[in-house]
């Protein structure tokens, strides 16, 4: 069922504090048997650990060595960890701790920032308004991120003015952990920039006044793990996710046909490439299928960062990445399109690029013969 006919029916309501605790697990919950979660453990996917300190640094050998690293990672799955990032550990612990906060208070008060039908931002449990089947075991908050200057205070704002005073050290926290996560994602498109040959400043400047998406995760136990996945098989749409994981782990990613497990490190951010940015390489990087799944033991938490371009930037790759061996794979779009179909028209999976092209075609002849 479209999220569009799901949307006038009334969906249920996801109570972590309830769910976690059922044996018995809603069918909108449970999984194709074809996508449900291996009960053997997965292996492990060997991704390169990229010290962003020495990238910096400039010296030569290091730059060309990382640069490589990194390429050889965004050709073949998209991910990568970021080690000596230079993000306080103790700004990590503010921001886990933060989470933790909000997520164990009652449902009741953490629908004070629900997120409405059709909206990009605030707090969903599931997503029981948008769809009726596959549902992610898992409840979220998500939150607009700019790093325009006259937005500099947006998140301390947004928290303060919908869960009110006693979220003001939270609202705090979050716009200084996302501004970390904007600065390092700059430094990281100056490392993809390099890896593609068309120097560290091109996709830094197109990013600098990034409009973003922060978003925080509670996976809460589940009795029967093997039934359910906390977050379904997608690509992200967006261009560069940074993600901090708790120490519980749970992220898998679809190599070779085969679901590989990343563990835990809370000394890395785990980077990847999302859908966006494979349209700004015209398909060299690739944004990579993943999911996430849950366990019976302990709950999950993680933070993510997804970067995306001012809203009037025009997505399209530089002319080095367009040759007669590699012509271009997708038309012009703005980040905001591709967005909102995503929250709309379309349950974002493996194909949703392919399938927003589509879409936006369709809509552009529509719009030529009205």
């Amino acid at each position: 069922m479209s999220s569009a006919n799901y949307a006038e029916q009334k969906p249920f309501v996801f109570d972590a504090s309830i769910f976690q605790k059922q044996s018995n697990i809603p069918q909108e919950f449970i999984w194709p048997d074809d996508e449900k979660p291996n009960p053997e453990s997965s292996p492990v996917l060997h991704v390169p650990r990229i010290d962003l300190k020495g990238f910096l640094s400039g010296d030569p050998l290091v730059v060309s060595t990382t640069a490589e690293l990194v390429k050889q990672a965004c050709v073949e799955h998209g991910f990568f960890l970021l080690v000596n990032h230079g993000v306080d550990f103790e700004l990590l612990k503010l921001a886990h701790k933060n989470m933790e906060f909000f997520f164990e208070k009652p449902l009741q008060e953490k629908l004070k920032a629900d997120r409405k039908y059709g909206e990009s931002f605030g707090y969903a449990s599931s997503f029981t308004k948008r769809f009726s089947s596959k549902l992610p075991w898992k409840e979220t908050l998500t939150f607009r991120y700019s790093a325009d200057q006259k937005d500099s205070n947006i998140v301390e704002s947004y928290f303060l003015n919908t869960l009110g005073e006693e979220f003001q050290e939270f609202g705090k926290v979050f716009q200084k952990y996302s501004d970390a996560m904007s600065n390092i994602s700059l430094s990281v498109m100056e490392l993809l920039g390099v890896s593609l040959g068309v120097g560290p400043k091109y996709f830094r400047e197109f990013f600098e006044e990034n409009d973003s998406v922060m978003r925080l995760n509670n996976y809460p136990l589940c009795q029967k793990p093997d039934l359910v996945l906390g977050t379904g098989p997608h690509r992200d749409p967006t261009s560069l996710t940074v993600l901090h994981q708790d120490d519980v782990g749970g992220l898998e990613v679809l190599v070779n046909g085969i679901w590989h497990f990343i563990p835990p490190d809370p000394q890395a951010f785990v980077v990847n490439v999302g859908d966006t940015f494979m349209a700004l390489t015209n398909g060299i990087y690739k944004s990579c299928f993943h999911r996430a799944v849950v366990n019976s033991r302990s709950p999950r938490r993680s933070l993510a960062f997804f970067l995306c371009p001012k809203e009037d930037k025009v997505v399209k790759p530089p002319n080095e990445l367009i040759s007669s061996d590699n012509p271009r794979l997708y038309p012009d779009f703005k980040w905001p399109d591709l967005h909102e179909f995503t929250q709309k028209c379309y349950r974002v999976d493996m194909n949703t690029l392919d399938a927003f092209v589509k879409w936006l075609g369709s809509s552009q002849n529509m719009a030529i013969s009205a």
